[in-house]
Formats: structure tokens, sequence, C-alpha cells
């Protein structure tokens, strides 16, 4: 029996695998309108191509952008998968440049699936020390002329901030398409779409969910014809978020720009208390003046907030020494500021660095902190009783 009369403010769960038709005009009309992959067509076919309770999703996410369009996946690697397969194209040449700051599991896609399996001619671009030199990347643009430039705008575990703008403005000089992820600062803070960037990409696992419970991917942009693209390509890729995962999806992002401030502030606390501990030798906050990107970030950012994860380094006398006073440390505070190999809870979490980095960031002493929305001086009385026991 359907329920009459019902009114609600949200969009129902469709879990239908197709959608009802009911005649043959009908389909032909369906399947005709899909030639042209619209974003939220006028009659619903299959929920892979697209289902409305996603649809929802991404309009109302698309509010918070300032965009267009915006596309659902599975995943922040499916967003990835989608962003920068549109772009590749056969018996053209695909080079593309990618920033070495980035994250693991995006370098590890680029290497097993991009290089090994695609053919895609992958080039990377270093920073020099502790920030990127927009002269040397002018440089390896012009020599290297590549279709397609991937970068972060925070970095992880180090929070290098990259001057977007600029580097958005050189490689639209040098003809290349685009793409940043964007995970790490959010569009409360910066918005590459408003500086020409073709894609945006978001691991809406992280802050844009918010509470370590869901797994999903955004791609966003303001070009119809990527769109159209994105839309083919998450298509037959299979990259759909399920309706279930998109409506919580949708009722989290209404709290987003409470829950990210919260994050900002706390993390802007804690890194300075950090910064005047005895025990600690180094903290990594682009909101600190000792940052070496703070000025980029107070250009991108302003007023608005540096990031939510904290990465600091513990004192020691040697690599053994460091090794196991971070390990004391993560036994001391594990009760309430667990290790989990994710980013952008609710809660506090850590992970220690080199564990997870080795070679790449051999700092035994080093923890990334990602910052929740509990109080700031509870997070801070947990970590100074953990820092004691040192």
């Amino acid at each position: 029996m359907k329920a009459k009369n019902v009114k609600s403010t949200r969009t129902p769960i469709y879990r239908d695998a197709g959608f009802l038709l009911g005649d043959i005009p009908t389909m032909k009309k369906a399947f005709a309108d899909e030639v042209g992959h619209p974003i939220n067509p006028d009659i619903y076919i299959y929920s892979r191509y697209r289902n409305p309770t996603v649809v929802a999703a991404e309009e109302y996410y698309c509010e918070i952008e300032g965009c267009k369009w915006s596309l659902l996946s599975q995943s922040g690697m499916a967003a990835i998968d989608i962003a920068l397969s549109i772009f590749q194209k056969n018996n053209q040449p695909n080079k593309w440049a990618f920033f070495t700051e980035i994250y693991g599991g995006t370098n590890s896609f680029i290497d097993k699936v991009l290089v090994n399996r695609r053919g895609i001619e992958a080039i990377r671009f270093a920073p020099d020390g502790n920030t990127y030199s927009l002269e040397a990347f002018e440089k390896f643009m012009s020599i290297n002329k590549p279709q397609v430039v991937f970068f972060e705008v925070i970095s992880n575990p180090m929070l290098l901030v990259a001057d977007a703008i600029e580097i958005i403005k050189i490689s639209k000089k040098h003809g290349a398409a685009v793409v940043v992820d964007n995970t790490f600062a959010t569009p409360y803070l910066f918005k590459p779409l408003d500086f020409g960037a073709d894609l945006v990409i978001h691991s809406a696992t992280k802050y844009l969910a918010g509470h370590g419970n869901l797994s999903a991917g955004i791609v966003s942009g303001y070009d119809m014809k990527l769109a159209a693209e994105a839309i083919e390509y998450r298509k037959w890729a299979g990259h759909m978020i399920s309706p279930d995962e998109a409506y919580r999806l949708h009722d989290m992002l209404k709290s987003f720009n409470i829950r990210i401030k919260q994050h900002f502030d706390n993390a802007y606390a804690i890194a300075r208390f950090l910064e005047k501990h005895p025990t600690i030798e180094s903290v990594c906050y682009p909101g600190l003046s000792t940052h070496p990107t703070h000025s980029i970030s107070t250009k991108l950012f302003g007023e608005k907030g540096f990031g939510a994860i904290v990465t600091f380094d513990i004192k020691g006398k040697s690599f053994e020494d460091k090794q196991q006073k971070c390990n004391k440390f993560i036994q001391a505070v594990s009760s309430s500021i667990p290790l989990v190999p994710t980013l952008g809870d609710s809660d506090t979490i850590l992970m220690p660095v080199e564990p997870v980095w080795g070679d790449r960031y051999p700092f035994p002493g080093m923890i990334r902190l990602s910052i929740g929305i509990e109080n700031a001086e509870k997070i801070i009385e947990i970590l100074n009783s953990g820092l004691k026991e040192l």
C-alpha cells in the first residue's frame, strides 16, 4: 500500500535499481534524453546512470561549492578517477603533471593505474625546500607542456599550502586543464573553481560528511561539457554512490559550515599550545607564523582558518628514543584520542607519520592530529596529560 498525502522536507531514499517507464514512448524519450547526459533527467532510467536521491545531495552541495554541477561517487579515489580519466584521449599526447606533495593513495593510483595500466606519461613537480617556487613551476610548464595539472591546496601530512591562484593561472597560460584536490582546505576556506580550475575534487568521507562513518567522493565544475563526460564515465565505470549514503551525506552537509569552523578554531588553539610545549620539537600548521607557507595560506584563506590538521614532532635523543616516546604518547591518550587511519572525523584522532610514509618522512616522533569539534580545552588537557608521560 502506498502512503497518501505524505509530505517531507527531504528527498526520499530511492533504492530502485531501475525506474518505472510505463510505455514505449516514455522509454524512447528517456533513452533519447540520456544521450545528452542530463545532470537531473526528466525521466530516471537506472540508478547507475542517475538516482534522484543522489541528485538531490549533489544539487545541495553545488550551493556550498558555488558551482554549476557536482557528481557524487563512492569514494574520494573514485572521484579522482572520474576527474582525471575524462581528460585521457586515445592517440593524443597524455602527459600529465602531478605535484609530489599529494595523498599517498593518489600517488599509488598514478603509478599503478595511470602509468602502468593506461600508459599516461606522469611527470612530477616538487617543492623547493618547504615551498612551491612559482618561478620553477613556470619553467616546468614551459619545458614540459603537460595537458593536465593536478595538485592539492594543502598537502598531507606536512601541510604545505600551494599558491593555488598563481598555479592555476600559470597552468592555464600554458594550455593545461587543472584538477585540484581541495579535501584539506574545503570550500569553506578556498574555492579553486572561482580562480579558473577546471575541476575540484573532495574526499567527502572527510570534512563534508565529517563523522567518520561514510565513504564518498565528489567532483565539481562549471563546464557543462566536462559534466557530460564525467556523467558518462561514472556511468560506465560504475562509480555511483548508493542512495542510502547520498541521503546520509545530504543531511550531514547541512551542518558543514558550523562544523568546519569549529574544526579550524580548535586546530589553531591546539597548534599554538603544542608550539610552546617543551616536549615538542616542531609543529607544522599553516596558521603559525613559523610555518613556511603561512603567508600563502593567509593570502588564500584570509581570516577564515588554516585547516584542521596539526602535525607535530616529539623531541628525542635518537631515532629509537623518538619512536619509543611517540608510541608511549599514543598509548597514553588512546582512550580519548585513538589511532585511526583517516581524518576529518568529528572526534579528534591521530596517526603516526613514519610507519605510514616511511622513507618519505622518516620522522619517528611525528604525529598527524586530525582535530575534531570537541571543546578545545578538553583536547588540550588530554594532549598535555599524554605529553607529561614523556
